[in-house]
Parts: C-alpha cells; structure tokens; sequence
C-alpha cells in the first residue's frame, strides 16, 4: 500500500470520528496534522472538548462505535476512560484526545505542537474532497488513455423521395363528417 493511500485512508478515518464528535456535541473540534519529521508516530491529532465525563465517555464510545461498525478499526490504546476528563484514543496514525474544557485549556496541546498545522473539520472535508476527486480524475483519464479509441461508423443515408404520386382518397369516415356539417 502506497503512503498516499494509507494517508488518505487515514484522513476518511478522522473524518468519520470528527463527524461522530459532532453528533456526540464535541465543543471546539480541531485537527493538528502533525509534522511527518516532528511526531514520527501519528499523522494526526484529533482535539474536541466536552462539558462534563458523561459526554467524554457518549463521545469516545460514539467514535470507537462508528469506526468499529464502518471499517472495521479498533483502537490500538484506549486511556483515561475510568476518570473521563482527558480520554486518548489511539488509533496509531491519528490519535484523538477528548478534554473537558479545563483539562484542554490546562494542557493546551496545540500550543505544545508549534510545528503541527491546524485544521478545522470544515477545511479538512474540503481537502479530503478535493483530493479523492483529484485520484478520481486521474483514474479516469488514466482509463481512458488506456482503452483503443473505436473507428466511427460511416452509414449512408437513404435518399429522401418524396411520393408525387396523386393526392390521398379522404377518408369516408372524414367524408361523412363533412357532409353533417355542411348539412346543418
């Protein structure tokens, strides 16, 4: 599996657990896409907020379920589920942290990753669209360069003649008509 593939792969991954912070209401959702040379780990931070442990916990089941049910993936590491107010899921190429608002605020892990570029979910989308329609693209051009180009029929067309044969008898069913209203 080429690295391109695998981080695309990725990136529809963090897209589905972004999408379940959403629906969970994750406050302040971000995503760091960390510096390949500076983490050497995970590609990506995911970061949301929550305002109590209850809606920690709703959020990271909500993750864990929808990225089990879709595709298949269990996390590699899961920390911090008993307390609930910092809980890490480890899914080795992104790792989502899940802060109660002061424990995020406290820790401030974007601060602590300068080199990592943030990214908010609405501008990730717009990558991941844009580069899936760009392999596509590709794909079909690729495709297309590949299949032989067909030689266009040539048919030729019957001439046209028009019939200057005597006019058409009218109908009797037509003649009968005429001659009601005529006789009215």
């Amino acid at each position: 599996m080429t690295t391109t593939l695998a981080h695309e792969q990725t990136r529809i991954l963090v897209q589905a657990a972004v999408s379940a912070c959403e629906d969970k209401k994750g406050e302040d959702t971000r995503i760091l896409e960390l510096d390949p040379i500076d983490s050497g780990l995970s590609d990506f931070f995911l970061i949301t907020s929550a305002t109590n442990d209850r809606q920690a916990m709703a959020i990271a089941d909500e993750i864990e379920h929808r990225l089990k049910k879709d595709f298949g993936v269990f996390p590699n590491s899961v920390e911090g589920r008993r307390k609930g107010d910092w809980i890490l899921l480890d899914y080795v190429d992104f790792v989502v942290h899940i802060f109660l608002s002061e424990r995020r605020a406290f820790y401030d892990i974007e601060r602590l990753r300068k080199s990592a570029r943030p990214i908010t979910p609405s501008e990730f989308d717009a990558e991941l669209t844009t580069a899936l329609a760009a392999k596509t693209r590709a794909a079909r051009d690729k495709k297309a360069a590949a299949k032989p180009k067909k030689a266009a029929k040539v048919t030729a067309k019957k001439p046209t003649v028009k019939n200057s044969a005597a006019p058409k008898a009218p109908s009797p069913k037509k003649s009968a008509a005429k001659r009601n209203t005529t006789n009215s």
